[in-house]
């Protein structure tokens, strides 16, 4: 007899209390739905955890769900946050997800099937914008993870658990854990690259301009390839 495997999506947040109801209103749109939400607020000042709150129960609530979820607080960090989520987790497959990024409504029957294939894997990412110049930087990234076997965040990466727990989850950095967690899993297995694409939102791009942000991200890997601490990129990237 053939198993089913479980998804928990697992989402940190920081003041993204204005992307929550379009984050659930994508999620209840899945077909199917995942079997768990956990959402991680690692200190927001903007209401995000009273909103998360009222939306999950919403979900819950829902007669026709069958969806389990919970809000928790956690130090504030993205991988500290995912890690505090993967803890109570209660799917085979852990998909991190970030608030910001709306999943294709197949995402978790593509997920479920992908489990015979592959240990982790993650999408094609599209830029959520009409500029011809952020479609070319979202076929750079995919393209690029593709080569690398390297994804980011902003992909919706999806482990295992069994797997995600083997290499002791995401490392306690303040940036660049995306990397360092796909170099720790492809040097176990290689990943899954889905060509279905989620969408994710361009503020970063929109708000410091396209070709600076290009400039800006391609220098922080760079440097984070040569050494430089992920400690020294954060506070280069939270003051650009």
């Amino acid at each position: 007899m053939k198993v089913i495997s479980t998804i928990s999506i697992i989402i940190p947040i920081l003041n993204e209390a204005d992307n929550l109801p379009r984050l659930f209103e994508n999620i209840a749109s899945l077909t199917p739905l995942p079997t768990q939400i956990l959402l991680v607020d690692g200190g927001s000042a903007d209401g995000s955890m009273g909103v998360a709150q009222a939306l999950m129960d919403t979900v819950s609530n829902s007669k026709q769900s069958t969806i389990s979820g919970q809000v928790i607080e956690s130090t504030a960090g993205r991988a500290t946050q995912m890690n505090a989520g993967a803890v109570l987790a209660t799917g085979d497959i852990l998909l991190f997800l970030h608030a910001d990024t709306q999943l294709p409504k197949t995402a978790i029957y593509e997920i479920v099937q992908s489990a015979s294939k592959a240990e982790w894997g993650r999408f094609d990412v599209r830029l959520d914008s009409d500029d011809p110049m952020l479609w070319l930087v979202s076929q750079m990234m995919n393209g690029r993870s593709r080569v690398t076997g390297i994804a980011t965040g902003d992909q919706a990466i999806f482990v295992k658990k069994s797997l995600f727990e083997q290499i002791g989850g995401y490392p306690n950095q303040p940036l660049m854990e995306d990397i360092e967690l796909c170099k720790h899993l492809k040097s176990i297995a290689k990943p899954l690259c889905l060509k279905h694409k989620v969408s994710t939102s361009p503020r970063r791009w929109q708000r410091h301009g396209t070709w600076r942000t290009i400039r800006l991200m391609w220098h922080l890997r760079f440097d984070y390839w040569r050494g430089v601490s992920a400690e020294s990129i954060k506070q280069r990237y939270d003051k650009s």
